[in-house]
């Protein structure tokens, strides 16, 4: 018996942490795979036991938030699901009954309530018992009502999602180590932001799945029923299917089926019993209410051999482990890497080269290792960085450990930090590609970011480069010297301060009247004062101007670059109104980004997957058998080349 409660000690204190670090949007330290594991044989233990340890996460129902937002207690306690894996199971636990089958989605659960016919309050579901206050921030979801035709008091549960083509969108914007991990710490990061102009640019999506209270409404003892009534009143409502014994099984493939060509994530089903009064009258446990059961995915697991861990060097330092192995099937795709994230989940899974792993597609997408069953763990953290040889050391942030490079002067660190430097929404110096700046950097003819303004005192060697003419010089050249001038915020975002992108960029330098002494003298006082930056971001922005040698950087540079005014948009705002999805290559555009610019200065909005509210997908291949192409078909919306685009709207380019 001391044993198991040891044990059971050490997993509720593994499970706590793991929750801390998921509740809260940050690194990860286990995989759900993982978690679940854990979770289960804490479970078992508490069986053969009949003990239940205080504070145990079996009977504790979410993790707590630290944030700004104001709390808010529930009226009643919003519990977690029992679940199962198997389909057996689900169909035993529905008997003789008809249930609603839905999807379960991955995301942040919130809390609705309107009254008179208006939204008057938005609180997130929280440990279960207190909530956050994120009123301001539902208001800007992409479609939510902001009234609704019922008047009395209503109040619903619904999950706020992003989609995987918006996941790829802002991550596709942001430097390596800036990415979010997966839609659901985006969508809690978004739906939390004190600034909800942050909220309403990542395109936060609703869907209802409960209908809790609707005032003096009768639905003649009908869930189907109540999911009927939202959607009368302009909810979206999560996909569902009614269900009993007989077709349970086939429904289930059905979702199974379907879940790959889904653009929202999903961790499984619900099953509710369709039967209010009865549901109800089985009453709850201290954790899970008895109406309702999750049915989490059998994951599809493949075996393979670990070949190594490829160490990827970022221009912050930070040295990301990525496991290579021999190539499996899953999911109909073959894979043969996938990311550790950090050393956290490498030294748990104690890898080692020609390890036996098991492989699986995390909610049937992502590939993660489920499994090391030979955990030699004679993988070597390098003591060396990859790309320069110095000192490397392992630092914990949020008690996950990563590796950092401690050489300032690291070559990755200056080819990253000058790619960045260079990119499109920075500088934007078209023709260097990291390949081209590490020859640059390893020959001697760049040394630092001003450098980049004086190649023509190379331009015999340069040319002399492999791949590197006369020509491409000349046009390389050319750019350095339109990029001279540039905007405030595009500078700022060029210079590569740690979680400053060019929205927070662009905020901080609006706030101080784009006056580049301002900004590289605020204070971290006055740059909290600017909605939208925390403390976090204000100590190290203010962190990175206090430094001699990146004031040394910005001073050489400031001798050539010229800070021009924004130009007041006074183009016609004939799209406003109109929503736009863009994709595919663009042949007349620069880049799909610059149809988003210019449809935005014309007043209309650019989103990442097509829906109802849709006007035209943009796409030059009208013919391919795309999901945006196809869900387009589905749902009438226009599809048109660059060349309608530009015919339709009279555009000049």
């Amino acid at each position: 018996m001391p044993d198991s409660i040891n044990r059971m000690k050490e997993l509720a204190a593994k499970l706590d942490k793991a929750s801390e670090v998921y509740y809260q949007g940050k690194d990860e330290i286990m995989s759900n795979f993982e978690y679940d594991k854990l979770y289960d044989e804490l479970l078992e233990l508490e069986k053969e036991t009949g003990m239940v340890l205080a504070g145990s996460p079996t009977a504790k129902v979410g993790y707590e938030v630290l944030s700004a937002l104001p709390k808010e207690t529930h009226p009643s306690p919003m519990l977690s699901l029992d679940k199962t894996k198997e389909t057996e199971e689900l169909v035993a636990w529905l008997g003789s009954k008809e249930g609603l089958l839905s999807w379960k989605m991955d995301g942040l659960t919130i809390v609705l309530t309107y009254n008179g016919g208006e939204l008057v309050k938005a609180v997130t579901r929280g440990n279960g018992q207190v909530g956050e206050v994120i009123t301001n921030n539902a208001k800007v979801f992409k479609n939510i009502p902001l009234k609704i035709p019922f008047t009395g008091s209503l109040v619903l549960r619904g999950e706020a999602v992003i989609s995987y083509s918006e996941f790829e969108r802002i991550n596709g914007l942001l430097d390596e180590e800036e990415k979010y991990k997966n839609p659901r710490n985006l969508c809690s990061g978004s739906v939390r932001q004190l600034n909800n102009e942050i909220t309403a640019k990542r395109n936060v999506e609703f869907y209802a799945f409960a209908l809790v209270e609707a005032e003096n409404t009768s639905f003649d003892n009908s869930q189907a029923n109540k999911m009927e009534f939202l959607v009368k009143q302009g909810f979206d409502v999560v996909e569902y299917k009614k269900v009993d014994a007989e077709n349970l099984t086939d429904t289930v493939k059905w979702f199974e089926n379907k879940i790959t060509t889904n653009d929202f994530p999903s961790d499984g089903l619900v099953l509710i019993l369709d039967d209010i009064a009865y549901g109800n009258s089985l009453g709850h446990t201290s954790k899970f209410p008895r109406n309702a059961i999750a049915f989490k995915w059998k994951d599809e697991i493949a075996e393979t051999k670990l070949t190594g861990i490829e160490w990827s060097a970022s221009r912050t330092g930070l040295i990301n482990p990525i496991a290579l192995f021999e190539p499996v099937e899953l999911e109909g795709t073959t894979v043969s890497r996938a990311s550790v994230h950090n050393l956290s989940i490498m030294e748990q899974l104690q890898l080692g080269e020609g390890d036996t792993i098991q492989v699986y597609k995390a909610n049937m997408i992502i590939p993660q290792i489920a499994e090391n069953l030979t955990r030699s763990g004679n993988i070597k953290v390098p003591s060396e960085c990859p790309v320069c040889g110095r000192k490397t050391s392992i630092h914990e942030e949020n008690d996950v450990k990563v590796l950092v490079c401690e050489n300032e002067e690291c070559l990755a660190k200056k080819i990253k930090s000058i790619a960045h430097f260079v990119s499109r929404d920075a500088m934007n110096i078209d023709g260097l590609s990291e390949a081209t700046i590490e020859k640059l950097v390893a020959k001697g003819f760049l040394h630092g970011l001003a450098g980049l303004f004086n190649l023509e005192k190379y331009k015999d060697e340069i040319t002399q480069m492999e791949g590197f003419g006369k020509r491409s010089f000349e046009k390389l050249v050319q750019a350095a010297e339109n990029a001279k001038k540039t905007t405030t915020a595009r500078f700022v975002y060029s210079l590569g301060i740690p979680n400053i992108g060019l929205s927070n960029a662009k905020m901080i330098c609006k706030y101080m009247d784009n006056d580049f002494n301002k900004v590289r003298n605020a204070s971290p006082e006055e740059l909290v004062e600017i909605d939208g930056i925390g403390e976090v971001i204000a100590e190290a922005f203010a962190s990175f101007f206090a430094k001699p040698e990146n004031n040394k950087t910005i001073d050489e540079l400031l001798k050539v670059i010229e800070f021009e005014k924004e130009e007041i948009n006074t183009a016609t705002e004939d799209m406003a109104g109109m929503n736009f999805v863009v994709t595919g290559k663009v042949n007349i555009f620069a880049n799909r980004n610059a149809v988003k610019e210019l449809i935005e200065a014309r007043g209309g909005k650019v989103t990442g997957s097509v829906t109802s509210k849709t006007n035209f997908l943009i796409n030059n291949d009208i013919m391919s058998n795309s999901s945006k192409n196809k869900k387009a078909k589905e749902l009438d919306v226009p599809i048109i080349t660059e060349e309608d685009f530009i015919e339709r709207f009279n555009i000049e380019v």
